[in-house]
């Protein structure tokens, strides 16, 4: 697709430390400001239950380190000047930082030794199982490629699309009409999209533009304010792309939705409809139709595939000589009718 060919995936590099503090897992830094400022350059955690040991061969220490039940029962079972002694041999490493569960708490001696080596510790209530998997989720969000796409998203009957076309074809004007209905706005002009769990995009707008739009002629508008909290949304999966294109009578356009083409993006299979588009025709009304139809076929209904098999199933029927069922009327004779 022209529209998304030039555009190029982003993704962090690194992260610092400090970010973690933005985490759900509700962090407690018992290091003050020591290594905050440390980058995090992979996304996975890592357990050091054979470093502790003493083997460090197989060490990850590039990654955020967990320090669950069983790290600090074991640390406690060996005397002071072991624990000591394992800690001065895994601080050798540049790892980023170490996160206690359980509100566990480490040793004066042992935090002084992460101090001396920069590295910052922190504590979470949560249980270490429950503390992985949000701090998981945290971390391959702040990693997930990106894409800045130029576009109006907007969240109709619970269905994320993403409109898009040439600069000034009136995606801002559908998205308005739209939120006019009572659906919600996402983001319009900027859309950032970012990929989650190898399968999903989820859409947001930008810290600058949040839910201002511009309408050409008009000026900028502030959509929450305008038409209240419940036209926004801050968030929404993307599941539908809407290309706005004029109208080309030498263009191929689809008539029942049997062949339609996913587009790709960021390797991720997303809907996609090509909408042309002319003076007087009802857009908004199309876009309510394009997320019920996805809606029904979520569940199993696709109006396409049945509206086949129903021709299918009349020519198999057709008797030779007799009228063709295109000539037939849908009832056998009229009712009558005193409305």
């Amino acid at each position: 697709m022209s529209l998304f060919s030039k555009l190029k995936e982003l993704k962090k590099d690194n992260i610092p430390v400090e970010l973690l503090l933005q985490s759900p897992i509700k962090l407690q830094i018992l290091t003050d400001d020591i290594g905050l400022d440390n980058d995090i350059t992979d996304k996975n955690l890592y357990r050091p239950q054979l470093a502790l040991a003493g083997y460090v061969g197989l060490f990850s220490y590039q990654r955020i380190q967990i320090f669950g039940n069983t790290e600090i029962f074991y640390l406690k079972s060996i005397t002071k000047e072991e624990r000591i002694k394992t800690f001065k041999n895994i601080t050798q490493f540049p790892i980023p930082c170490i996160i206690l569960t359980n509100n566990h708490r480490l040793e004066p001696e042992l935090l002084n030794i992460c101090k001396e080596f920069n590295i910052a510790v922190m504590t979470t209530e949560f249980d270490t199982t429950k503390a992985f998997t949000l701090l998981s989720e945290f971390l391959d969000d702040q990693f997930a490629a990106q894409l800045v796409v130029h576009g109006s998203f907007v969240d109709v009957y619970g269905v994320g699309i993403l409109f898009v076309g040439r600069s000034g074809i009136g995606k801002s004007e559908i998205a308005l009409d739209l939120i006019e209905r009572g659906h919600r706005l996402v983001a319009d002009d900027v859309v950032m999209l970012s990929k989650k769990r190898e399968t999903i995009l989820m859409g947001t707008g930008t810290s600058l533009v949040q839910h201002f739009m511009e309408i050409r002629g008009l000026g900028i508008i502030d959509i929450r304010q305008m038409f209240g909290i419940r036209s926004i949304r801050f968030q929404k999966r993307l599941e539908i792309v809407v290309e706005l294109e004029d109208w080309d009578d030498s263009q191929h356009y689809t008539r029942t939705g049997l062949d339609e083409e996913p587009l790709k993006l960021m390797d991720v299979e997303i809907s996609h409809v090509r909408l042309p588009i002319f003076p007087g025709k009802n857009i908004t009304v199309i876009a309510e139709v394009i997320a019920i139809n996805y809606l029904l076929r979520t569940y199993g209904y696709d109006a396409s595939k049945v509206f086949s098999e129903k021709l299918n199933e009349k020519i198999m029927k057709r008797t030779p000589g007799k009228k063709s069922f295109q000539e037939q009327r849908m009832i056998t004779y009229f009712q009558g009718d005193n409305e």
